[in-house]
């Protein structure tokens, strides 16, 4: 809830930044703090422009005076000197500054890459050399051994389709030749579709190593992308390794569906009837947008000589027929309206650290960061070719400096903490480890001294960090003095009810008390009995306790405040309506309270009051502050504001 109310708050008239450029000139002081003219213009900006209520700059400045001021009571009251605030504010900063710890130029790199690939087809075949899940080297090497064998057959110009049907592990294309179709970018691996979208028509590549193994690539045809179709289907599936007869029967069926379909049946219903697709059918066969490769080729080829509203006649694919009907089409999307997109496929493959890596390598040169080899080899002669506890213990007493960054040293004792805090296979090399380690903690402080500068180099992130600084402090200082204050006050509540009782008038007479239905007479009247002699907010708990159990219920009670309309059994028994259908197991039916021409107490209309309460005390503890506040405005400077 916290966190969802900063955000929220970040968004209204209140919110602003605290620390802006150390030359803006001086808007005004709040108690001793200055706001600059950059401060306070970011914030008004950001917030006409997210409100339908535009402010003008006189009605702005004392909504920004008073949120300034509660923020200063909130650091008078030591909020952002706790653990917990410190705490959760340091994970606030490390989430807001992700986007800003990667190579920008990279990343925008990355991202016109992704569309320009988006923007194309590529007509391709492959074959995979496949070198298993978890390969040794001697796996890899013998897979990659193989595949440049093939690939040097397939680039001397032997049949590529005959070498995929013979040597490649892709179950998927093996029997087609190895043969994929158009491609379009962001819909394959990024190593092989970096690779495979720079060939030339006719191509053969060397082999490309993925997850999957080693792949060699021919390109048939480069064409520019035919845009997206949105298409529904009826599909009726054709078992492999069908007889002749069910071929015969199912090609049947297509066919006389597509003859109704051209009677005019309508095609959302002929779908929920007959298609086999269970995923949509239900949806009258519609699928979601897709593009070349989204599909069977088979299908696309239909799909995309189709006008809107027509229907293909029934095609094949390997998996049955398709009765095809385009509902609509569209053309490649522009760059601003994927980018979102291509920001989250980049996301989610080998791209995502590029960008980032990028970065530290940039900060190591930066930082002139240097490992010292002679300490480093030094530290591996202590191990004797073992990495046990024994030599993390030895390698903790070091005093020696294995690297360093800026005016930072990566020493013995801290490689030996954190080779211990992870689990390192017994065999691994001891050399490998250390060097590591050594690049981890280097990578980890490169990143943090860059985070501590983000505030000087991005003013957006400033006033972002600033923003959520400033929105938890309100909440905290909001609540202690206005929300939980509410919430406890009982006697402030009732006294304020009392002082303000005909802002809470009724307009109609309402029905205050239980309802109550029960499984014969006899369990009413000792529910009745039960009511007389029990406090009123116990009551529900005691009914249910005595009465019902897990597997048998007897009574059903109610407790509440009603006007006619609410409940069908007030109507009836309290404003004389018509007789409401009993339940057939709890057919007894009573109603035990009064009827209120005007609320009783503050509990009666409980929600408002409290609302109202609590926006009274804002108002006091408001006009408070700034009765004890010192506020001095450079009227000149108020002059230039957006000029």
């Amino acid at each position: 809830m916290k966190k969802q109310w900063i955000l929220s708050a970040l968004m209204s008239a209140v919110m602003c930044g605290n620390t802006v450029a150390q030359d803006d000139a001086i808007l005004m002081t709040i108690n001793g703090k200055d706001v600059t003219k950059s401060e306070f213009e970011y914030i008004y900006n950001k917030n006409n422009k997210q409100q339908v209520d535009i402010k003008t700059l006189d009605e702005y400045l004392p909504l920004f005076v008073n949120y300034k001021l509660k923020v200063d009571a909130a650091e008078k009251a030591g909020i952002d000197t706790t653990q917990a605030f410190i705490k959760e504010f340091d994970g606030y900063r490390r989430e807001l500054a992700k986007p800003y710890l990667t190579d920008r130029t990279v990343e925008e790199n990355l991202l016109k890459e992704a569309y320009t690939n988006y923007c194309k087809n590529v007509e391709i075949s492959h074959i995979l050399i496949s070198f298993g899940q978890f390969p040794d080297e001697a796996a890899k090497t013998a897979a990659l051994n193989k595949a440049k064998e093939v690939a040097a057959r397939a680039q001397a110009g032997e049949d590529f389709a005959t070498l995929a049907q013979q040597y490649s592990e892709d179950p998927g294309s093996q029997s087609r030749g190895g043969y994929l179709g158009y491609i379009k970018g962001g819909r394959l691996i990024y190593a092989f579709e970096k690779v495979a979208f720079a060939m030339a028509v006719g191509e053969v590549s060397d082999p490309v190593e993925t997850r999957f193994g080693y792949h060699i690539i021919k390109v048939h045809n480069v064409r520019a992308d035919r845009g997206e179709r949105l298409c529904s289907h009826i599909f009726l599936v054709v078992p492999r390794g069908s007889s002749a007869d069910v071929e015969a029967q199912k090609k049947a069926e297509a066919e006389a569906i597509y003859n109704d379909l051209m009677a005019g049946a309508d095609f959302a219903q002929m779908a929920r009837e007959k298609s086999n697709d269970q995923a949509n059918s239900m949806r009258g066969g519609e699928l979601p947008w897709c593009g070349s490769g989204d599909f069977v080729k088979e299908f696309e080829d239909a799909a995309f000589s189709l006008e809107v509203g027509e229907i293909a006649a029934p095609v094949r694919s390997s998996y049955g027929y398709h009765i095809i009907k385009l509902n609509d089409k569209r053309d490649v999307l522009p760059f601003e309206q994927v980018r979102n997109d291509l920001v989250q496929r980049i996301a989610r493959d080998e791209r995502s650290g590029m960008a980032r890596q990028a970065l530290i390598d940039r900060l190591k040169n930066e930082y002139n960061y240097k490992v010292d080899d002679v300490q480093v080899a030094t530290a591996v002669a202590l191990s004797g070719g073992k990495l046990d506890s024994v030599f993390v213990a030895t390698l903790a007493e070091q005093d020696m400096t294995l690297a360093t960054y800026a005016d930072q040293h990566i020493t013995a004792p801290m490689v030996a903490k954190a080779i211990k805090s992870r689990r390192n296979p017994a065999n691994a090399v001891v050399e490998n480890v250390i060097k590591y380690e050594i690049n981890r903690l280097a990578e980890e402080g490169l990143l943090n001294i860059e985070m501590n500068n983000l505030t000087a180099k991005y003013p957006e992130y400033r006033n972002l960090l600033n923003e959520y600084r400033d929105g938890m402090l309100l909440f905290e200082i909001s609540n202690r003095e206005v929300w939980e204050k509410a919430a406890v006050d009982t006697k402030g509540l009732e006294k304020f009810f009392k002082k303000n009782k005909k802002s809470y008038a009724w307009d109609r007479v309402h029905y205050k008390g239980f309802v109550v239905s029960c499984a014969n007479d006899t369990i009413a009247k000792e529910v009745q009995k039960l009511i007389k002699k029990t406090k009123a907010d116990d009551v529900v708990v005691a009914a249910n306790e005595a009465f019902n159990n897990d597997s048998t219920t007897n009574v059903s009670i109610e407790r509440g405040i009603y006007i006619q309309g609410d409940n069908k059994y007030v109507d009836e028994l309290v404003f004389e309506g018509a007789k409401a259908e009993r339940k057939q197991d709890l057919p007894v039916v009573f109603v035990s309270g009064k009827k209120l021409k005007a609320p009783e107490s503050y509990q009666d209309v409980k929600g408002k009051v409290t609302a109202d309460y609590q926006e009274y005390l804002e108002k006091v503890w408001v006009e408070n502050l700034n009765k004890r506040a010192t506020v001095v405005k450079n009227e000149d400077v108020l002059k230039t504001i957006n000029k």
